[in-house]
């Protein structure tokens, strides 16, 4: 029997599904618009990419990475270059920090959205 290929949704499904314990942390803090009212999704594709979250309004990507992450930071950084190539800024956390200080994390997102605020361009 053939392999169907994997849609989007369903991949993006799987990733929320097997989200790990420090992105659950933090989406808590990022859902329901209660970060300065901006939106987030979560696991979203953005070319042959998911990120494990962004604000389309603010062009913001946050990544949570785990050790393996240390081993291949060559490869985070064309995948970064990519998505801010296509207009995007990244913000990229140990999941150790959130775990550990999530309060911190949540306002260096919020520090970097400012700017956002400031020229009223939220939500156009």
């Amino acid at each position: 029997m053939p392999h169907e290929p994997t849609l989007p949704r369903d991949t993006a499904r799987r990733l929320r599904a097997t989200a790990t314990e420090a992105e659950q942390k933090l989406w808590s803090r990022l859902r329901k618009r209660q970060l300065d009212g901006f939106q987030f999704r979560r696991q979203f594709s953005i070319g042959p990419f998911f990120v494990d979250f962004v604000c389309l309004e603010a062009r913001l990507i946050i990544e949570v990475d785990g050790s393996q992450h240390a081993d291949q930071e060559e490869r985070d950084e064309s995948r970064s270059e990519f998505l801010r190539g296509n207009g995007y800024r990244v913000l990229r956390f140990w999941n150790f920090d959130v775990m550990s200080d999530v309060d911190s994390v949540v306002a260096r997102i919020a520090e970097v959205l400012q700017p956002t605020l400031r020229t009223g361009k939220k939500g156009t």
